[in-house]
């Protein structure tokens, strides 16, 4: 006789992996949380939904609303949710300066963590100044800066996971001390990856002369976030030739629009998604400074090209 006793329920299936896609403030040629030259706040939030993008970072801590519930309120009205903040640390400068990041740090993060996002983007300290091109250090670490850069950047991950539930992505970024694929690798190599994810800018990487895709599939387990944006070749090596500090280069256009630069974003985000985790993808444009009307047209263009990517 057959058995009347029914079968177990089998559990739901997880969904997918995804790779959500947005973008930054960075692509409206925002740089600093006040600086004539870039639009008003109000203009980004309307032209990044406008584009078609869910999804934004907070930009400069204090471009945005710093007061939590505005800051809801006018995201949530334009259709957008926030997946990340954005900090720079020089933590090769040892213990001494823990207590002034960790201000900074906890503001950008409690206002992350308010505005529903589960990610802080920690990018290092240059090492030249960004607009003038002075030397502010030497471009190469100690063995000693070595250490407390990755000991203080995994304590930093820690606390921040602790006190306010985000996971830290760290950003290799021209012109600091993270930034070739040999010291990527020593980064990654030195630091607990229970406490320190990856933001894999792939603009940067490429300026820097990396590869993303091969970044991803040695480091897979490492990735945390994604920065999309493509680098012009011909620019960057008149750059190089000309040892400009990174925001002249960014100036004379070396950060382009896709599909038009490297690396191609098709064999990344196809690296990527083959990790199996959910990712987000924020696309990065570097163009500041930038007339007001440029950004949004190559915004829409940038998201009906990433949706031939399959994202």
């Amino acid at each position: 006789m057959a058995s009347s006793v029914p079968p177990s329920p089998s559990s739901p299936p997880s969904p997918p992996p995804r790779i959500r896609v947005g973008s930054a403030p960075d692509s409206w040629g925002v740089w600093f949380p006040e600086d004539p030259r870039q639009v008003p706040w109000q203009r980004f939030l309307d032209e990044v939904a406008e584009a078609g993008y869910e999804w934004i970072e907070l930009g400069p801590y204090g471009y945005l609303p710093s007061e939590p519930a505005r800051l809801l309120d006018e995201t949530g009205s334009r259709g957008l949710r926030v997946s990340a903040g954005t900090v720079f640390t020089g933590l090769h400068h040892g213990p001494g300066v823990w207590d002034a990041t960790w201000d900074h740090v906890a503001s950008v993060a409690a206002l992350a963590r308010a505005a529903g996002a589960e990610h802080l983007v920690v990018i290092p300290a240059f090492w030249r100044d960004d607009k003038t091109g002075e030397v502010l250090e030497d471009r190469t670490l100690t063995a000693a800066q070595w250490r407390d850069l990755t000991s203080l950047t995994g304590r930093l991950g820690r606390e921040v996971r602790e006190r306010y539930g985000l996971r830290i992505v760290f950003h290799p970024h021209a012109d600091t001390h993270v930034d070739t694929p040999e010291n990527v690798a020593r980064f990654l190599d030195a630091t607990d990856p229970d406490a320190v994810s990856l933001c894999l800018d792939t603009g940067h990487y490429a300026y820097c002369g990396g590869d993303s895709v091969a970044l991803i599939e040695t480091y897979g387990e490492r990735l945390g976030y994604l920065h999309l944006k493509q680098v012009d070749t011909g620019v960057l090596a008149q750059v190089a030739a000309e040892g400009l500090p990174f925001g002249p280069a960014v100036a004379r256009g070396v950060m382009c629009e896709p599909p038009t630069g490297v690396p191609a974003l098709e064999p990344v985000l196809a690296a990527a998604g083959r990790l199996g985790v959910d990712l987000f993808a924020i696309v990065e444009q570097d163009m500041y400074p930038c007339e007001p009307d440029r950004p949004l047209p190559v915004a829409r263009r940038t998201r009906r090209f990433l949706r031939g990517c399959g994202v």
